[in-house]
């Protein structure tokens, strides 16, 4: 599959996350060990962010940074992965997360602390860096940001992440979210109905869309390239990939089998970064 990198962005979150492995996830009262412990910029924006870069040879992430060492620490290290960062910075301290990844790959979370979600106002400077995009994936901003990324990108696929900034009659071309997820499926409910595509996500069995015109399918899983390390970021990697193949102009099909290979191809991997897929894989 022959693909050039296209003009493509994201409107969303960052956190700063300590990975760990342990043999299990401790139930009350229990003491687990943890090895190989490290940090890295993470959540929903910054994944889908690099994974895009990946893909497209760059991409934009805008979003909003805590000015403490977290916040500073995350600007080099998402542009070091091939990110344009456009952040507006705050006094609210960086949200923080710990992620233990068991035996089998599985991972749980803990966060600390508020989201910093990227205000429209706030980020008025910084929405240039989204003009004329062929495609934007929304996770997490307020009506206004999702407005303007709206008013920018040929393809804007959404997240029920996104929250707030959903159900206020701003049309979206793709909804994604887990069909296994009781929140994502809360907050999806207002939403639906602005999206020309709705897709659920069910892990290992593939899963489903919905067209606004009534059209539906499904989707096979595909086979991870290797052993299963760790699903952090699988997800997020899955819908910055349909993104990317909505945005080179693939039809559902395909852009539905590429997404399935991104999020196939970072579960082998440690932490969202060692395995996403690039160009060069295509």
């Amino acid at each position: 599959m022959a693909i050039n990198g296209p003009a493509v962005g994201v409107v969303g979150h960052v956190e700063w996350v300590l990975f760990a492995h342990v043999s299990h996830v401790p139930c009350a009262g229990e003491v687990v060990h943890a090895d190989d412990p490290f940090e890295e910029p993470a959540g929903g924006g910054a994944v889908a962010a690099v994974q895009l870069a990946r893909l497209a040879g760059g991409s934009v992430l805008l979003s909003a940074l805590s000015d403490d060492e977290y916040g500073r620490r995350s600007l080099p290290r998402l542009r070091e992965l091939g990110v344009n960062v456009q952040a507006s910075f705050s006094d609210v301290p960086s949200r923080r997360a710990v992620t233990l990844v068991d035996a089998l790959g599985e991972r749980t979370i803990t966060t600390f602390g508020p989201r910093l979600d990227p205000q429209g106002e706030q980020a008025q400077e910084h929405w240039s860096a989204l003009e004329h995009m062929d495609a934007v994936y929304f996770t997490a901003g307020d009506v206004a940001a999702l407005r303007a990324a709206r008013a920018r990108a040929r393809v804007l696929v959404a997240s029920p992440r996104a929250r707030a900034a959903l159900g206020h009659g701003v049309p979206l071309d793709v909804l994604v979210l887990s069909g296994e997820d009781e929140i994502e499926l809360h907050e999806a409910a207002d939403a639906q109905g602005e999206a020309g595509l709705v897709v659920w996500t069910e892990g290992k069995d593939g899963g489903r869309y919905r067209q606004s015109s009534g059209a539906s399918g499904r989707w096979e899983a595909v086979a991870p390239p290797g052993e299963p390390v760790d699903s952090y970021g699988c997800g997020d990697s899955f819908a910055a990939g349909l993104t990317y193949g909505l945005g080179v102009g693939l039809d559902i099909t395909n852009a539905l089998a590429l997404a399935a290979r991104c999020g196939a191809m970072c579960l082998t991997g440690r932490g969202p970064y060692e395995r996403q897929l690039s160009a060069r894989e295509l």
